[in-house]
């Protein structure tokens, strides 16, 4: 931690969140909030079949009933335009781009049919009613197994369910295991759950005729790459749409990517010259915006006797749906990549199969990829250290990176030719932190302990968690005639508090009071020339960075203009609060120099990625006749290189474990074997509540200021949920001497491993 700190500077100080002001009055402005005087509204008709081929659909009823002006069909649209990916470009990848609608396959139960347009939500809904379809049944492929039989297709022109393997490779994983005096191998999987955003998706799509103009409100986290998508699709130019990035209930990775809905509802608004909205109800949410995680593995151990880790090796895969959606592989990708967390494994291979299946199409989700593939690692290792006679914690230690190995490759992910490597740490610290913060060895004592009818235990886990995607972010600042700051950024907010961080980050490079900054627009495609947005915790590496350029280049502006009205040279003039002071305290105030329509550009470019690091400890105590869980306690600890802000970052740390708790122990969006979707209401799913899980700790740190950006700062909006599932099953493991190899601990679940340990426990010997 940087001790010199200079006292009450913006950086480092637990400012509460600007936004929350707005909000907490009821002033915030969603989507649905939005102005739309003579605005229609739009319903979506969604599959009820989960694999099928279209008939017909015959709309001719519903577009006769009260107040329906279109009813919109894949035959009123012409060549169906299909949602291209954003990341992880492989030519393997296009036959399995999801079509913005139906035309003659239906692949999944929620995939949109058609769009009815009516004076109301409720007259549009009713006459979804209205409309006939014929869909011939086809044999569902309801989960990883049927995709692999390839018995019934999702893609007969593909000839198979399996898109392609992703392969992690570092060192000689086959010469690893040869010999090896210990290995193990393990089977483990995650179920499938997602981001259930306090506010669903939402749109509000407005086409100027006269002037050949689209705007579009409530698309966010990716509006310019969304722009690009969008344009292509309508046969726009991209400055023919203008993308407005309204208020959001949280983002989560799930809110942003390109839906079907993206192109509907703005190909609606230009067919009828009217302005459409359309928002998603809770059951829509559940069924149509990505799912996510839903991975499998045999993943295997080799180790020397003293518990030095060799290698790691084995075969996962994926079910990534029924298409592959913008992000749709990002999540298989991080799972071979960061199998090996923060620990020195010199030789990993491990396949990564990718799957279609009649499911909702998968995306990334806070932590994609990576919370998988620490619950996979993490239970291993509790397992090998258990067999080799270690002590879980030491096993660990020992085999950490230590900080002269800095930087550690990762392995890198073929065919996509992607490696990456560690940037700073001191992950020992982490660990030792989080233990004694836990108070690790007192609670030892309890390990599998029978107290008033439960039974405790408690585990530990490592990770790492990446962040800082480039390429680059763009901001601007000017210099307003009041003498205040306007920032524009690239970034979007998607509730991790942009507007507070960034004003934070702009006053300190400024060295102005944060009041100088009097507002924060972000993302919408009006601010900047170009913005990359908010994904992969880039917000304050990427976009923060791009401010400090664009302070220095403001301050050089400022500088310039007021040595020309005080006769210096710019290097005399110094910015003091107010004013811009020259040679024998001549001023002269910075809203008099407005007028010179000073203004600034900053970019910050780079692909060396951050790596955030830290531990996370938790005790629980099972019921176990009835396998519920209680969570006693819960420590994080996390070095995050440099702290914006603390409190804000606390929220984010609490946040994202309470979700990594919810999906270790609740969430499971469930299909039937005709691929029916069974999750569809929050009666269905559960998630986690306030009163679940109270006694919830956090600690960050910034020992180690990132090396690559000039701000140091690191990723850390996903760390909190990262290690949650891993740590929580070796507690349950550990209570209950079981082995939980599949998420979610939901109570039948543990019950069930109960049952099975207590008939499979060795007879004791007779005395």
């Amino acid at each position: 931690m940087d001790h010199n700190r200079v006292a009450n500077r913006p950086i480092g100080s637990p400012v509460e969140r600007l936004e929350d002001l707005r909000f907490l009055r009821g002033l915030g402005e969603f989507v649905d909030d939005l102005p739309s005087p003579g605005a229609l509204h739009a319903a979506i008709l969604r599959s009820p079949v989960a694999h099928g081929r279209i008939r017909s659909i015959d709309a001719s009823a519903a577009r006769k009933r009260p107040g329906v002006h279109a009813v919109i069909v894949a035959a009123d649209i012409g060549d169906i335009p299909v949602i291209t990916l954003r990341q992880e470009l492989l030519p393997e990848f296009t036959p399995y781009q999801q079509p913005v609608i139906a035309k003659d396959k239906v692949r999944y139960v929620g995939e949109p049919l058609a769009v009815v347009v009516a004076d109301s939500a409720a007259l549009a809904e009713d006459a979804l009613e209205s409309i006939a379809l014929d869909i011939e049944p086809l044999p569902a492929v309801a989960d990883r197994a049927a995709a692999r039989r390839n018995e019934s297709l999702l893609f007969e022109e593909t000839d198979r369910n399996h898109v392609i393997t992703l392969s992690a490779v570092k060192g000689d994983a086959e010469a690893a295991f040869k010999d090896a005096p210990y290995t193990r191998r393990e089977s483990f999987a995650v179920q499938r759950f997602t981001a259930v955003t306090m506010e669903p998706r939402g749109l509000l799509a407005q086409w100027d005729q006269a002037r050949g103009h689209l705007t579009v409100s409530g698309m966010t986290k990716v509006v310019f790459h969304n722009r690009r998508i969008l344009a292509k699709q309508m046969g726009l130019a991209e400055d023919a749409i203008t993308m407005i990035e309204a208020d959001v209930g949280g983002g989560f990775g799930v809110r942003g990517e390109f839906y079907p809905e993206d192109f509907l509802v703005p190909f609606a608004a230009k067919k009828l010259g009217r302005p459409v909205k359309w928002i998603e109800d809770r059951r829509e949410n559940l069924i149509a915006s990505n799912h996510a995680r839903d991975a499998e593995c045999e993943l295997e151990i080799a180790c020397e006797r003293d518990g030095t880790i060799r290698g790691l090796r084995g075969q996962g895969a994926a079910d990534l749906g029924a298409y592959i959606r913008t992000n749709g592989v990002t999540a298989a990708r991080n799972t071979a990549q960061v199998l090996s967390g923060p620990y020195r494994v010199p030789n990993v291979h491990f396949d990564v199969a990718l799957l279609v299946t009649n499911k909702t199409p998968s995306g990334t989700y806070r932590g994609p990829g990576r919370f998988e593939a620490d619950f996979f690692r993490e239970r291993l290792f509790d397992m090998a250290a258990n067999d080799l006679g270690i002590d879980r914690v030491e096993f660990r230690r020992k085999n950490l990176i230590a900080e002269h190995e800095m930087p550690w490759a990762l392995p890198v992910v073929q065919p996509l030719d992607q490696g990456t490597e560690t940037d700073s740490g001191d992950y020992r610290m982490t660990l030792d932190r989080c233990l004694k913060d836990f108070g690790w060895e007192e609670k030892s004592k309890l390990q599998g302990r029978l107290i008033d009818g439960r039974r405790h235990g408690i585990a530990v886990g490592c990770y790492l968690e990446g962040g800082g995607s480039g390429p680059r972010e763009n901001v601007r600042m000017v210099l307003e005639g009041d003498g205040t700051i306007s920032l524009y950024t690239g970034s979007s907010s998607v509730g991790q508090g942009v507007e507070t961080v960034m004003a934070q980050i702009a006053a300190d490079a400024l060295d102005m009071p944060m009041a100088h900054i009097n507002r924060v627009q972000h993302g919408s495609t009006t601010h900047v020339k170009q913005g990359y947005g908010s994904y992969s915790s880039r917000s304050i590496v990427m976009g923060g960075s791009a401010i400090v350029q664009a302070a220095a280049n403001l301050k050089d502006a400022i500088r310039s203009a007021a040595a020309k009205r005080l006769q210096c040279e710019p290097g005399a003039i110094v910015i003091d609060g107010d004013n811009a002071i020259g040679p024998n305290r001549a001023s002269v105030a910075l809203s008099a120099l407005a007028a010179d329509g000073i203004a600034s550009e900053g970019t910050y470019a780079s692909n060396k990625r951050t790596y955030s690091y830290g531990a996370h400890a938790a005790h629980v105590a099972v019921d176990p006749g009835t396998g519920h869980v209680a969570l006693i306690d819960y420590m994080a600890v996390e070095d995050v290189g440099r702290i914006i802000n603390p409190l804000t970052l606390h929220g984010q740390t609490v946040g994202a474990i309470v979700q990594g708790l919810g999906g270790a122990f609740l969430e499971n969006l469930v299909y039937d074997a005709d691929g029916q979707f069974l999750a569809g209401s929050l009666a269905d799913y559960l998630l986690p509540t306030a009163s679940d899980f109270p006694v919830i700790r956090a600690h960050a740190l910034e020992e180690k200021p990132a090396p690559h950006n000039p701000l140091g700062a690191k990723g850390a909006g996903e760390g909190g949920i990262i290690p949650v599932g891993g740590v929580i099953a070796n507690a349950v493991a550990n209570a209950l001497g079981v082995e939980p190899n599949v998420l979610p601990l939901s109570p039948p679940v543990v019950w069930g491993l109960i049952q099975k340990a207590a008939h499979t426990a060795p007879t004791p010997p007779s005395s």
